[in-house]
């Protein structure tokens, strides 16, 4: 029996020597398809492999009658419909390993830019002023980080922040105290990191309870002159109550990678706040952390189409059906 493997998206070439190398398996590789294109693809694709740029609705699940599993190349799920994957039957994977170092250079560089106006004073220098006084910045040494969301991520992101002096607490309902004490990280309430933190990181999932975690009241709640690090899901964060501490000062910056949509629209109130620094969901974005993803995503198809073996499972439910 031959299956087909369909990828949807640009992915590393080496991740489809892989499915091509091995036996039963057919793929197809046509690119980035339409959202159109893509239901009318997947008629007799027993996988995807795809990345976020892919959204898999309701509509692609009813237009597969053959399809087993979804491998999402990178960590998020959320361009994933996993209700209407479970079910129609259809397992979902995830890599979540693989970006998780770009990740958190890329969260540490904002926190970096943050401290210092780098983006700022560059964009000054080539103006062609040498404005020293405005971006007088605060050191990381001796500043209190607080991760919200202690996983993969977040762990590197505190071990970068210990060899810079700082004092790392975290909040993380689901994880073990050894973990934290493993990494000689205090772990605390979210109420305790949100007086305590002079830098706040967010690496959480998104869900129900995460959604606009960032908000009027718990920004009311944050230390004075607080700085804010997303590189996580945009929707975490309320735009508006965020944009409006900015302006008050009640916030001193933020560093913001993901937003709610993507792309932002033009009138998007956290773009273009000069305390603001905005990259356009570059973390996970080198050229190592998409070979690595790609490659176990990759596998995750193999393994799954031919030995039934499965790994990094994102609807557990299905495995129960």
């Amino acid at each position: 029996m031959t299956f087909h493997v369909l990828i949807p998206d640009d992915v590393d070439p080496k991740a489809i020597d892989i499915l091509t190398g091995a036996d039963g398996l057919r793929v197809s590789a046509p690119g980035k398809l339409s959202p159109e294109q893509l239901t009318a693809a997947v008629a007799d694709a027993d996988a995807l492999l795809i990345r976020s740029g892919v959204k898999i609705t309701p509509a692609v699940f009813a237009a597969a009658p053959r399809l087993k599993a979804v491998a999402r190349a990178g960590v998020g799920v959320d361009n994933v419909d996993l209700e209407a994957a479970t079910a129609h039957g259809v397992v979902v994977m995830n890599t979540p390993g693989g970006n998780t170092i770009s990740t958190a250079e890329h969260t540490f560089g904002l926190m970096l830019a943050l401290a210092r106006f780098i983006p700022q004073g560059d964009a000054s220098l080539k103006a062609g002023k040498w404005d020293r006084k405005t971006f007088v910045g605060v050191e990381l040494r001796g500043k209190t980080l607080g991760l919200i969301g202690f996983g993969r991520i977040g762990q590197a992101v505190a071990l970068r922040a210990q060899a810079f002096q700082m004092t790392v607490i975290a909040y993380d309902p689901y994880l073990p105290q050894d973990v934290f004490d493993s990494l000689k990280v205090e772990a605390v309430p979210l109420e305790t990191l949100y007086a305590r933190a002079d830098f706040i990181s967010l690496h959480t999932l998104l869900n129900d309870s995460t959604r606009g975690l960032i908000n009027a009241d718990t920004i009311a709640r944050m230390k004075d002159g607080v700085r804010i690090v997303n590189a996580a899901r945009g929707a975490l964060i309320n735009d508006a109550d965020l944009a409006a501490a900015l302006k008050s000062g009640k916030v001193a910056g933020a560093a913001l990678d993901v937003y709610e949509p993507e792309p932002p629209p033009a009138d998007h109130p956290l773009i273009g706040l000069p305390n603001v620094i905005d990259t356009p969901h570059l973390a996970a974005s080198t050229s190592d952390a998409q070979v690595v993803v790609a490659l176990e995503a990759a596998e995750l198809i193999r393994d799954y189409l031919l030995q039934q073996v499965t790994q990094n499972v994102c609807n557990p439910a299905v495995l129960k059906a």
